[in-house]
């Protein structure tokens, strides 16, 4: 069975059915809009990038983690994301 959540120090994490790596990257960034729609290929990433549905444990918020492999690409996340 799979696992359903993803327990960092900093995050209950929930991965999206639609990644297609399952691990949690090095570089990532928590987007504080649970409900905007991400779609990862639209940011032409150099390499690989999950994303999760998350709640962060410092405060209970919930929102979104973007994780990459990369850190440029990371940059790239936070420069061009626009919340609707």
């Amino acid at each position: 069975m799979a696992t359903l959540t993803i327990d960092t120090p900093e995050y209950l994490l929930y991965p999206s059915p639609r990644n297609e790596h399952r691990v949690v990257f090095a570089f990532a960034h928590f987007v504080p809009h649970p409900y905007t729609l991400i779609h990862l290929p639209d940011f032409d990433f150099t390499g690989k990038a999950t994303l999760f549905s998350a709640q962060r444990k410092s405060d209970g918020r919930m929102g979104q983690v973007v994780s990459c492999e990369l850190e440029a690409d990371l940059q790239r996340f936070v420069r061009l994301f626009v919340p609707d």
